[in-house]
C-alpha cells in the first residue's frame, strides 16, 4: 500500500477506535441486554430489534424480514463498489441461554458499522451489518445466502468469542436432524407381547450408533439427545424421539457418512417392528474455508490491540465447531475468527461460559471485536491488491 493510502488508513482507524469508544457504552449495553433475554432460532424478536435499532439510531438505512426471515435484517450503508458485510448473530441456546457469546457477536458487528459509517464514502465501500438468525441449527446463514442476500457482498466478516485466541477453527460440516420411532402402546407387566416398544429401537439406534464410531474417519462425529423417552415406566412406549448431528470435516464426508447414521436408526426399527421418521431441522451446515489475506490482515489488526496468537503460532490443534458462516464461505471471501474472552476454564455451550459472556473481559471484546472487523475492513477497502481481488470476483 502506498505511503499516502497507509497514513490515510492509519487516520481512518484511530477515528474509528473513538467512535467505539465513544460509543462502548451503548454497545456494551446491547450485549448485555441479548444476553439478559435469551431467545432461540427464529424467536430472537427483542434481540434483532434491538441490534438493528442501534443501527438505524447511528444512521443505517434498515431493512427487516430479510429473506423472508423475521427475525433477519439488513443494515446498509455508503454506495460504494465494494460491499463488506459484518455478521451478527444473537440466537441463544435451550435451557442455558448465551452460553456462545452471540451476544458479543452481534454487539461487535453493531460497533464494526457504527465505526466506519462516517468513512464509507471515502472508503469506497457499501458497509452491510447482516442480522442472521438462527445459527444454533438453523441455518439462518444458508437460507439468507440461498435467497441471494450474500450475492453482490464481496467479503463477510463476524468473530466468535472463544476460551483462547485463535485466527479460525475447523469448521465440520453438520447435518440436524429429528428421529421419531413409532410402536405400539401396551401393559408393560401384563401384556407387553402386545406392544411394540419404540424405546428399545432407540436402544438399539444407540448401540448402533457406538458401535459404527469405530470405524468412523477422523473428523466424523454424531451425537445427539433422546428429547422424548415414553410416558410412564408401566407403559410400553409408542412414541419416542431424538435429536441428532452428524458431522464431517467436509461436506461430501458428511454426505457419505449421514446415510451410514441413519442406517442405525433403521436397524433399531427393524429389530423391534417399530417405524422409524426423519426429520431434517436445518440445511447442511458446510466446512469453511476461510480467505487467508483478510485474515492477515485480522491478525495484524488484533496484535496492534495486544491480542496474541501464540496457540496458532506453536501449531496447537485448532478447535473443532460447526457453523452456518461456513456455508458463506464457500460462496464469499470469509473469515471467523475466534476472540478469547476470560471463562475461567469453560468452554463454549457451560452455563459458566454464558455467565462470563457478560464479564469485564466479555465487555472488553465488544470493543475489541467491532475495531478488528472495522479495521480489516479499511484494510480491504484500500487501494491494492485485496480490493482488487476482491471486485474481480464479484464483477459480472
Amino acid at each position: 500500500m502506498p505511503e499516502a493510502h497507509t497514513a490515510q488508513a492509519e487516520e481512518w482507524k484511530a477515528a474509528t477506535r473513538e467512535i467505539v469508544d465513544a460509543r462502548l457504552g451503548e454497545l456494551v449495553g446491547l450485549s448485555h441486554d441479548i444476553h439478559d433475554h435469551p431467545e432461540l432460532s427464529f424467536d430472537e424478536v427483542r434481540s434483532a430489534a434491538a441490534a438493528a435499532g442501534a443501527l438505524e439510531r447511528g444512521g443505517f438505512r434498515v431493512t427487516t424480514g430479510t429473506a423472508g426471515l423475521p427475525t433477519a435484517f439488513t443494515a446498509e450503508a455508503g454506495t460504494g463498489p465494494l460491499v463488506l458485510a459484518f455478521c451478527a448473530e444473537y440466537d441463544a441456546l435451550p435451557d442455558i441461554g448465551h452460553a456462545c457469546g452471540h451476544n458479543i457477536i452481534a454487539a461487535s458487528a453493531v460497533g464494526a458499522g457504527l465505526g466506519l459509517l462516517p468513512f464509507v464514502d471515502q472508503l469506497g465501500v457499501t458497509v452491510r451489518v447482516l442480522g442472521t438468525p438462527a445459527e444454533e441449527g438453523g441455518g439462518g446463514k444458508v437460507l439468507m445466502l440461498d435467497a441471494g442476500v450474500f450475492a453482490d457482498v464481496h467479503a463477510a466478516m463476524m468473530v466468535h468469542p472463544w476460551p483462547t485466541e485463535r485466527l479460525e477453527a475447523t469448521c465440520l460440516a453438520v447435518s440436524h436432524f429429528d428421529v421419531a420411532f413409532t410402536g405400539r402402546t401396551a401393559h408393560a407387566s401384563a401384556a407387553p407381547w402386545q406392544g411394540v416398544n419404540a424405546g428399545d429401537a432407540m436402544v438399539v439406534a444407540q448401540v448402533a450408533l457406538g458401535l459404527l464410531r469405530q470405524q468412523l474417519r477422523p473428523g466424523d462425529q454424531v451425537h445427539g439427545v433422546v428429547t422424548n423417552g415414553g410416558e410412564a415406566a408401566n407403559i410400553i412406549p409408542a412414541r419416542v424421539t431424538g435429536r441428532f448431528m452428524a458431522r464431517s470435516l467436509t461436506i461430501l464426508g458428511l454426505q457419505e457418512l449421514e446415510p451410514r447414521v441413519r442406517a442405525c436408526f433403521e436397524a433399531g426399527a427393524r429389530a423391534t417392528g417399530a417405524e422409524v421418521g426423519f426429520v431434517s431441522l436445518a440445511p447442511d451446515y458446510s466446512h469453511m474455508e476461510s480467505d487467508p489475506d483478510l485474515l492477515v490482515s485480522y491478525r495484524a489488526n488484533a496484535e496492534a490491540l495486544g491480542r496474541r496468537f501464540d496457540l496458532d503460532d506453536q501449531g496447537v490443534d485448532r478447535p473443532t465447531l460447526s457453523t452456518d458462516m461456513a456455508n458463506v464461505s464457500l460462496a464469499v471471501p470469509t473469515i471467523h475468527p475466534l476472540l478469547a474472552i476470560e471463562s475461567g476454564g469453560a468452554v463454549n455451550h457451560q452455563p459458566e461460559f454464558a455467565a462470563a459472556c457478560v464479564n469485564s473481559s466479555a465487555d472488553t471484546a465488544v470493543r475489541d471485536g467491532a475495531l478488528v472487523l472495522a479495521w480489516t475492513a479499511i484494510d480491504a477497502a484500500a487501494p491494492g491488491p485485496l480490493r482488487e481481488r476482491l471486485l474481480a470476483a464479484r464483477t459480472p
